[in-house]
């Protein structure tokens, strides 16, 4: 009876994303419900880890803007991510979204996350490709051993708990139930059939402007 009422405890934790917006620039909105969990956790840091597939990327420098003016907390690895590659050429990367305590709900957190789909090659019937976005880790990390111990365990994450570099703590995963298992991110991606009629504008674009640049120079540039 105690280990099913501990059990019944940890899967009163959930979490839910949703990505806001259309197209190739979006916004992952994370939410967590604590539970039971969460009536223990006041003074604790609560955060996300997000596994994010080759087909959808965050960018370091926004974030880091983002971060200056205290709009999201997150740490990226790898901290390097090349902004510019398709996603037959990315890698996953591995983010741990600092999550905010939600004025609405006492054992509540909510994070906001701004993310990029990638350019996919051309499909052959299809205009959007379809990249899968797992459910997130929840994770925690406490001053003290207030938490329930049947709820958690060890989490390998080297990085503070408050979002700023102050060096690493113990974070711990918490068990919980996702909404969802997984969201799915539509990007627009280009047809092959189209690829000729592409090509012979983007051609015909190139030799217009540079003629018209070319005429400039003609016309108003002094050679001496």
């Amino acid at each position: 009876c105690v280990h099913s009422d501990v059990q019944a405890a940890c899967r009163d934790a959930a979490v839910t994303q949703e990505l806001l917006k259309e197209g190739f620039h979006r916004d992952l909105l994370v939410k967590v419900d604590l539970g039971a969990v969460g009536e223990e956790a006041g003074g604790c840091a609560v955060a996300a880890r997000i596994r994010l597939p080759p087909g959808i990327y965050v960018d370091p420098d926004e974030l880091a803007s983002l971060q200056q003016h205290n709009v999201t907390k997150a740490v990226l690895i790898p901290e390097v991510v090349d902004v510019e590659a398709p996603e037959y050429l990315a890698t996953d990367l591995l983010v741990l979204l600092y999550m905010e305590p939600d004025p609405r709900c006492s054992r509540c957190f909510r994070a906001a996350l701004p993310v990029h789909g990638r350019y996919h090659r051309p499909a052959e019937d299809s205009e959007e490709a379809l990249v899968v976005l797992k459910s997130p880790e929840v994770l925690v990390c406490c001053c003290d051993d207030r938490l329930s111990a049947e709820c958690l365990k060890p989490a390998e994450v080297e990085a503070p708990c408050s979002g700023r570099n102050v060096g690493p703590c113990q974070w711990y995963s918490v068990t919980h139930k996702p909404a969802y298992e997984e969201s799915i991110l539509q990007v627009p991606v280009g047809l092959r059939q189209h690829s000729s009629f592409v090509c012979a504008v983007t051609l015909l674009a190139t030799v217009l402007c540079s003629s018209m640049i070319l005429a400039a120079v003609c016309k108003y540039g002094h050679f001496s």
